[in-house]
């Protein structure tokens, strides 16, 4: 029963951060549309687009924190594992071991980050702070703190999945390959 409960957590991890990161590729795209529009703009009208400038500034925050569970997910968050290649080639169980410690010293950085930006979320929320140049521009900030809420507590997640079932790299939904059978 607990196995079961662990794989549909496991599973539901994975779409939440599946999910995120396609938002995070929406978010790619509307911000490859607002540039294009402000060259143009620039361009053909010598105007800029207002506020272009801050909705980079929160797409990058957005874009990264989105994505940044899947990435976890799919083990491939930049990082130095040279030592553990080569120590994995002589003794698998000691990288291995150590693979598990950096996820975990990983899922409590990640906690640690979730727990942190959360009460700044609330607090944005609360009192509606803004960023941009007031009567030109301004977008609030309580998205952003939400959203690195909740990326970091996703990537959290996904690193105490990798701990507890000791795989680096799990499972990917991948559509099925189908054989080619031809008599």
């Amino acid at each position: 029963m607990l196995n079961s409960a662990f794989s549909g957590l496991s599973r539901v991890a994975n779409f939440f951060a599946i999910i995120a990161n396609a938002l995070g590729t929406l978010v790619v795209l509307a911000l490859v549309v607002i540039l294009n529009l402000d060259v143009i703009a620039r361009g053909v009208f010598s105007e800029p687009i207002p506020g272009v400038y801050e909705m980079v500034q929160f797409s990058v925050v957005l874009i990264v924190f989105l994505q940044l569970a899947d990435v976890v997910r799919v083990d491939r968050l930049t990082r130095s594992d040279g030592f553990l290649t080569v120590i994995g080639g002589k003794r698998p169980h000691i990288a291995a071991n150590m693979r598990r410690i950096i996820n975990a010293v990983s899922a409590i950085f990640m906690g640690l980050v979730a727990y942190i930006t959360f009460p700044e979320f609330l607090h944005m929320w609360d009192t509606q702070d803004y960023f941009g140049v007031p009567g030109l521009f301004t977008l609030p900030w309580w998205p952003v703190k939400l959203v690195i809420s909740f990326g970091t507590a996703l990537s959290c997640l996904v690193f105490v999945i990798k701990v507890i079932s000791a795989q680096d790299r799990p499972q990917l939904v991948r559509a099925p390959e189908h054989e080619e059978t031809s008599k």
